[in-house]
């Protein structure tokens, strides 16, 4: 395990500004509409509201790293700083089967970044995932190293608009440098972890790794093994 020290135990809210500021400024963008269906009859569905989040950078690639060893594959994960995780604990009274009493400060998963405007096709997705894991994790990999695991798939398409494309890379032979990271406090006290693959399997399905994307790139790799 490798990790930026870090003393972080709570964040703290400056100001909530969420009834001052518009709804297509941000990080994040909403866009609220009226909608109705169009049926092959030519008649139409009621009109209904419609709530969709996404951001300038429309999509994302998560990286898999991995290594082979005499104990079998290990792969990397990261514990990152995740105030929307975290802040679910304002809505305790709202959830219908309660979170960890512990939260979610941080939550475990793999490498990922967005999808900037020039990634484009398998080259930029490649190019991307390879300059994310060398920001990340350290390592310095080759785009054509990257492995593609098949289609991208959405995380919540019933408001966000974001795919994730999957890939996996082997860095077995290779020895990493210190990460870069991209300076921001939500970079603060990230703590690398190499795991058996499978202890990360199980971690996910029991909840203990709460993290979509980590899920399906596992399953993915895992299933084109020999």
């Amino acid at each position: 395990m490798r990790q930026r020290h870090s003393s972080v135990t709570d964040i703290e809210i400056i100001e909530d500004f969420s009834s001052t500021a518009r709804c297509d400024e941000g990080f994040l963008r909403v866009r609220r509409l009226r909608c109705r269906n169009r049926r092959a009859d030519g008649s139409s569905s009621p009109v209904y509201r419609v709530d969709v989040v996404d951001r300038p950078r429309l999509d994302a690639v998560a990286v898999l790293v991995y290594r082979r060893g005499a104990s079998g594959m290990e792969v990397l994960t990261r514990m990152n700083l995740r105030p929307a995780a975290y802040f679910r604990k304002d809505s305790r009274d709202a959830m219908t089967v309660p979170d960890p009493a512990s939260g979610y400060l941080r939550v475990e998963e793999i490498v990922a970044g967005l999808l900037e405007p020039e990634d484009k096709g398998e080259e930029g997705l490649r190019r991307r995932a390879a300059a994310e894991v060398h920001e990340e994790a350290g390592f310095n990999v080759k785009p054509e190293d990257i492995q593609l695991l098949g289609g991208a798939f959405f995380l919540a398409p019933g408001i966000l608009s974001e795919k994730v494309f999957p890939a996996a890379v082997d860095v077995t032979e290779l020895s990493p440098e210190e990460p870069e990271g991209d300076g921001s406090p939500l970079e603060e006290g990230t703590q690398l972890h190499w795991r058996p693959i499978q202890d990360v399997l199980d971690a996910c399905r029991r909840g203990d790794i709460p993290d979509a994307k980590t899920e399906v790139a596992l399953t993915r790799l895992l299933a084109l093994q020999p």
